[in-house]
């Protein structure tokens, strides 16, 4: 696949080849949709906790008498149906954690990636060199280029100057090359990256 080869003005110098085995793969959207739920369980924390009737801090004592009130017999006051008792049932500690085979794993990346390039909403610079940081011109590459919606700009190496340009716009997104998952690209209308980047993605899921 053919895409246009931009400068940091937005003007297209020319065309680079996106590689077939990466972007042109079958799109498999259970697959996409599998890999994105496991990514999401895997990030929570699982340290939900409530108290039962034994663990709340209240008297244990006998709250009325058994008979002679008129009233339901109750022990303690630790019951759920009272405010201040315990939960029945409630969340414990767990782990949320799913397995998915690393082949799937890695087909599903390639596959959102072919998603996006068949949409046309990859778009590759020659180069993103900022020698301080400059919000303001970074704001005008994306309007240059068209892209006002949320983008994840990939980086192929850690770049303090173009990481705290984008830092207050909260359409973009920056993330390493290497840490390129299902979840940010799913997450996002168009994908920003410069060559060497590009390079990257090819060495690892190529």
């Amino acid at each position: 696949m053919i895409v246009p080869l931009y400068n940091v003005q937005g003007e297209i110098v020319g065309e680079i080849e996106l590689p077939a085995a990466i972007f042109e793969a079958p799109v498999n959207v259970p697959l996409m949709h599998q890999a994105l739920v496991r990514q999401l369980a895997n990030a929570r924390l699982g340290t939900h906790k409530t108290k039962t009737r034994g663990e709340v801090n209240r008297s244990k004592a006998k709250w009325y008498r058994q008979k002679g009130t008129g009233r339901a017999r109750h022990g303690s006051r630790n019951a759920n149906l009272f405010v201040g008792g315990g939960i029945a049932h409630g969340p414990v500690p767990r782990k949320y954690t799913k397995k998915m085979p690393r082949k799937m794993r890695r087909a599903a990346v390639r596959s959102a990636l072919s998603a996006k390039a068949g949409e046309k909403q990859i778009f590759v610079l020659d180069t993103l060199e900022m020698e301080t940081p400059r919000t303001k011109e970074m704001t005008k590459l994306l309007g240059r280029l068209g892209l006002e919606q949320r983008v994840l700009l990939l980086l192929p190496e850690k770049n303090e100057s173009v990481e705290k340009s984008v830092r207050n716009l909260p359409m973009v997104k920056t993330l390493l090359a290497n840490y390129l998952n299902v979840r940010d690209l799913l997450g996002c209308d168009h994908v920003l990256m410069p060559r060497q980047a590009l390079e990257v993605i090819e060495a690892i899921w190529g």
